[in-house]
């Protein structure tokens, strides 16, 4: 099981018991209002059992890893990454905090954590976050591990009738810390 600790939070592989938080995350609306339309609990699951899996980093899979608050094992979300081009050290890093743990800086401690461990495990020459072009505090999470705006994505997915602009940011391992 992957541990990693900063000042204030514990990052660990998703465990079984997770599935009430990955739940409420995945079908709460406003949490979910920049990504996509709630899932159906039958959908969630799939995807919970998915990523229960044991993960190895040329998989193209997702790692998730949870996020607790240190001396109260309060959970906060889930943060991780996924090889996108193994061949060029493209990794691709995501995450999602539940409404307590958000505007604390958790989600941009949690970010750099993974961002250092990968670093460390594995040759990662870039890595990328996407958010909606709308989605201020995601983007503010990206800026403040040093990613830069790479560009706009025009019309890149649909949540209901609604078309949604992604921005592309990019971080170079060298760039990370600067």
């Amino acid at each position: 099981m992957l541990e990693l600790y900063t000042d204030r939070l514990r990052l660990r592989s998703l465990r079984a018991d997770d599935w009430d938080n990955f739940l409420m995350l995945h079908q709460d609306p406003i949490i979910n209002q920049f990504v996509r339309r709630p899932l159906e609990e039958s959908v969630i699951f799939a995807k919970f059992e998915y990523r229960l899996a044991p993960w190895q980093y040329e998989s193209g899979d997702w790692l998730t890893l949870v996020i607790e608050e240190i001396g109260t094992d309060m959970f906060i979300g889930y943060t991780g990454l996924y090889c996108v081009n193994h061949d060029c050290g493209h990794a691709e890093v995501g995450y999602m905090l539940a409404n307590e743990g958000q505007g604390k800086g958790y989600a941009t401690e949690g970010l750099k954590a993974v961002i250092d461990w990968a670093c460390l495990s594995f040759q990662v020459h870039k890595f990328i976050g996407l958010c909606a072009k709308d989605n201020i505090a995601s983007a503010k999470v990206l800026e403040k591990n040093g990613f830069q705006l790479e560009g706009v994505l025009r019309d890149n997915y649909k949540i209901d009738d609604t078309w949604i602009d992604d921005c592309t940011y990019g971080l170079l391992s060298h760039e990370r810390g600067e």
